[in-house]
């Protein structure tokens, strides 16, 4: 998912991210917490099968729990929230933004090259567990 709001407007590669967010595990389980904010901040509502990818530090020292499973999903169809930012900063002047702008769906290549530096880990995991995907054929 790409962030919304006008700081990442233009920004492309190395600004998508998958959805995530701090939990209380007293409350809930980090499977359930990935569950919750994926609806929070897409609208996707996905049950079924998940595997484990693992845990990952981000630049920034927070610890990025991620989690697999098989569904199929419009991009169309997103339903982000919305935050409250500063813009520019410093400047008092408050909006309410998508905190997503839009999803989408990359080649493994090509999310290499678009997701943040410290969740490239994660695609790397997800293609270690389920392989590289097939390559359509064209008919000739």
């Amino acid at each position: 998912m790409h962030p919304g709001g006008p700081f990442w407007q233009r920004r492309n590669l190395g600004s998508w991210s998958i959805p995530k967010g701090e939990y209380d595990f007293e409350k809930e389980s980090a499977l359930e917490a990935a569950k919750r904010e994926l609806q929070e901040e897409t609208g996707i509502v996905v049950s079924g099968e998940f595997f484990e990818l693992g845990a990952f530090v981000q630049p920034s020292g927070k610890l990025v729990s991620a989690w697999a499973t098989e569904s199929d999903f419009d991009p169309s169809h997103l339903r982000s929230n919305a935050c409250r930012i500063e813009w520019p900063p410093h400047s008092g002047h408050f909006s309410d933004v998508p905190e997503i702008d839009r999803v989408q769906w990359f080649s493994v290549d090509e999310a290499l090259t678009k997701i943040v530096k410290g969740q490239v880990g994660i695609v790397q995991a997800l293609v270690q567990k389920v392989g590289e995907p097939k390559r359509e054929q064209s008919a000739d």
